[in-house]
């Protein structure tokens, strides 16, 4: 079996294009299993693995969930509210309890940037980064890249805009890491006070009309504002910000290409896109659903293979 060049998934820096294609690959035949009629394979039915979500999360702890399952792992889930941690116990300290009871992989999603990589330097076991902080979320991006790969036929040579809050979004981060690594030329588009001044340096480019993005464009990832990650007011106000960078039928119809469609999710249906485009046949929203089970499948999987290398 081919190996991943890790032996834990922090970030998509750390990813190698052979990396990444090796994931998409073995996700190609986790998506087959997943549409079958028995949708379970025994593939890691000895493997014991830890969700440590520290932020609240739907769609993506579900999905790493039904990925283990579909596996046949052993699942051991962890909510911070109703643990230790309230008493004080340190992340490390947390850890170490969990992990003495033969847990062999953990999945976590932290608050504060870097306290992925921070936990695999103190731990002997695979880490696989669910969301830290602004910093990436690598399986999201990984999830969005195949989904233009599955839509489109490539990455390579397409022109992909991150519309919204780049400044606190781990996603748009991870997701400019692996579209240059494959190829793409990214742009980002929002309001001045929501693009990082330090953006330019990874060689995207920067529009904040979102007219002239979508002309551009072959995608168009909408994300969401962070709300809860802002500690002042970025623009006067959400309708404001509507008014300015919502992508809706009058925004789609400047241009005379189709345009594909994406969000990582939670939707603000009426904010950053409208419904009617959101269920529309340019969006492939529910297919970035399906695609992340079968890449977080993927990543389980290969990352498994490193247990006993590491």
């Amino acid at each position: 079996m081919k190996e991943l060049s890790v032996l834990n998934l922090l970030g998509i820096n750390e990813l190698t294009k052979s990396d990444i294609d090796l994931i998409f690959k073995t996700a190609d035949s986790f998506k087959e299993v997943i549409n079958r009629q028995i949708k379970k394979v025994p593939t890691l039915r000895d493997i014991t693995i830890a969700n440590l979500f520290f932020e609240n999360s739907t769609r993506t702890k579900l999905s790493f969930e039904l990925a283990q399952k579909r596996l046949s792992a052993d699942i051991v889930n962890f909510s911070a509210s109703n643990s230790s941690l309230t008493k004080g116990e340190s992340l490390i300290d947390t850890a170490n309890n969990i992990l003495s009871m033969k847990v062999d992989m953990i999945v976590m999603r932290h608050p504060h940037s870097g306290a992925a990589k921070f936990l695999s330097e103190k731990t002997n076991t695979v880490i696989i980064n669910a969301g830290d902080g602004t910093h990436e979320h690598p399986t999201q991006a990984l999830l969005d890249s195949y989904s233009i790969k599955e839509k489109l036929g490539g990455v390579k040579g397409k022109k992909v805009v991150l519309v919204g809050d780049i400044k606190h979004s781990r996603v748009a981060l991870s997701n400019i890491f692996a579209l240059k690594k494959l190829g793409a030329k990214v742009m980002v588009c929002g309001p001045t006070t929501l693009i990082p001044k330090y953006i330019k340096h990874l060689g995207v480019e920067v529009e904040h009309d979102l007219k002239k993005a979508i002309k551009w464009c072959d995608v168009a990832n909408m994300l969401r504002i962070q709300l809860e990650r802002q500690d002042i007011q970025y623009f006067p106000s959400i309708r404001e910000y509507t008014h300015q960078f919502q992508l809706n039928k009058e925004i789609l119809e400047i241009t005379k290409k189709p345009i594909t469609i994406l969000h990582p999710g939670p939707i603000n249906r009426g904010v950053e896109i409208t419904s009617e485009i959101a269920d529309s046949e340019h969006s492939i929203i529910l297919n970035q659903v399906e695609n992340g089970v079968a890449i977080r499948m993927a990543i389980i999987y290969l990352l498994a293979g490193s247990i006993n290398r590491s």
